[in-house]
């Protein structure tokens, strides 16, 4: 059950309208790396979760996650109000509107006009909210890890708006979402630890021949060894031949087929073969021929 407070998490100070920061702000609103896709991601995990400690971990931060978008919500809409107002009543001459509204360089008017300076579920490019961005795929160890960098991916937006505003109220707001993206972090980066073994994902184990192989596979001019592909740990594979075929066989394709398949397939290659010495003339060339040279 959810039962909304019409207190918002943090405060929204808004110094004047800015359309063009609202709309890069649907970023964090309908956008992959937003609120509502954390939300949506963490709720759903969160109802099949047979653990009761992640279990209670995502909600409260799923819930968390909607106040948050109301916090954007409310700041998308109130950068827009002086915009919206002289758009629905026409207070200046149309020419002169339109410039003000795409003053900044953006697609602020597009918002103005489809949206009524309302805060739409889109991305800052006008890409309507999908459920494709929410990617749980049902296992704990996986989709905590995954949660971790859909953190850090929405501080790293929060991080550039800060730096596009030179609003004091505005900043301290993105600063308090920015630091619960964080939290938030910690939480997804303890959890996995509090299962054992974690890593892999999973219940199976790799193949021992193939789990500690590194394949040196861009060779050349920048190669780098690290702590990822060198020591004791693995075993460094830089040769060409050895790259190919690794489990001993000749590294083709095979399929066993029925009969009557077989000589379908054999109809169909006869029917559809090339003439190696057939030499067609293509409309490219006929059009080339009564052509200027360039």
């Amino acid at each position: 059950m959810f039962a909304h407070n019409k207190r918002l998490q943090y405060t929204v100070r808004v110094s004047e309208p800015n359309p063009g920061l609202a709309n890069l702000m649907l970023e964090q609103f309908g956008g992959p790396q937003g609120e509502l896709a954390a939300a949506c991601r963490y709720f759903t995990q969160a109802l099949a979760e047979d653990d009761p400690g992640r279990k209670d971990m995502l909600f409260d931060i799923a819930t968390e996650e909607l106040s948050h978008l109301e916090v954007i919500g409310n700041i998308v809409v109130m950068l827009n109000k002086g915009a919206k107002g002289q758009l629905a009543e026409g207070a200046d001459k149309e020419g002169d509107l339109y410039r003000k509204i795409t003053g900044a360089g953006n697609d602020s008017h597009l918002t103005q006009v489809l949206y009524g300076g309302g805060a739409p579920l889109i991305n800052s490019a006008g890409v309507p909210f999908t459920a494709a961005y929410i990617d749980t795929i049902g296992e704990p160890t996986a989709d905590l890890r995954s949660n971790i960098a859909a953190e850090s991916r929405a501080k790293i937006v929060y991080e550039r708006l800060i730096n596009l505003t030179e609003d004091p109220g505005v900043k301290e707001a993105f600063g308090f979402l920015m630091t619960r993206e964080i939290a938030h972090q910690k939480s997804f980066e303890k959890a996995p630890y509090a299962i054992e073994p974690n890593l892999p994902s999973g219940k199976k184990a790799g193949h021992p021949r193939f789990d500690s192989v590194y394949f040196n596979m861009s060779q050349g001019d920048g190669e780098v060894r690290g702590s990822w592909n060198r020591g004791e740990d693995w075993n460094y594979v830089s040769d060409r031949e050895k790259q190919a075929a690794v489990d001993g066989g000749d590294g083709s394709a095979g399929v066993v087929l029925p009969e009557s398949d077989i000589a379908l397939l054999k109809n169909m290659a006869r029917r559809t073969m090339s003439d190696p010495n057939a030499e067609p003339v293509t409309g490219a060339e006929l059009g080339a021929r009564g052509s200027a040279p360039v």
